[in-house]
């Protein structure tokens, strides 16, 4: 025996969907550093041959591609996932934000990619470019994850953001 089929669509779940603020603060901070390895990462003391971010150390463009990629990834989960935002990619997204933060910071002190030729490097322009741009991304990646909705659990959808800390306590 078969049941009747309708035409009737199930009402639209209204869900709560994470604020876009983070995802924007962490893609301006993704694209400043992705500026910054066609930028001149350090300078030898003794010569005028100042050397871009590529030229430096390749872990510099990599983080710079993987920012990319975790920025597409980002856009894509704010489009399709339920709530706006998937919680794991969020914080991956962070942590590399903070590698890099890292990367530039000690890079900033002490600038690599002159040991093996013997050179007396100084940090450039390029270096301060990634660390801002670095941080941005770190901040705005913390922003979108501190979001309710990443939280795969049914009270989020009766949460507030505003009596979230109520909540809490």
């Amino acid at each position: 025996m078969t049941s009747a089929r309708t035409n009737v669509t199930p009402a639209p779940r209204s869900t709560r969907r994470a604020r876009t603020t983070g995802l924007a603060a962490a893609a301006a901070g993704i694209v400043i550093f992705n500026i910054s390895p066609l930028m001149n990462w350090v300078n030898p003391d003794d010569s005028a041959d100042p050397r871009t971010g590529y030229e430096t150390d390749s872990l510099v463009p990599f983080i710079a591609y993987l920012g990319l990629g975790l920025l597409v990834a980002l856009v894509y989960a704010a489009k399709r996932a339920r709530r706006g935002q998937h919680r794991g990619l969020t914080l991956v997204t962070m942590a590399v934000g903070i590698a890099a933060t890292l990367q530039c910071f000690f890079f900033a002190i002490n600038p690599m990619g002159g040991l093996e030729r013997g050179d007396d490097l100084s940090s450039d322009i390029g270096v301060w470019v990634g660390l801002i741009g670095a941080a941005i991304w770190t901040v705005g990646a913390a922003m979108l994850a501190k979001e309710i909705e990443g939280d795969d659990d049914e009270r989020t959808d009766n949460y507030t953001r505003d009596s979230a800390s109520d909540h809490n306590s």
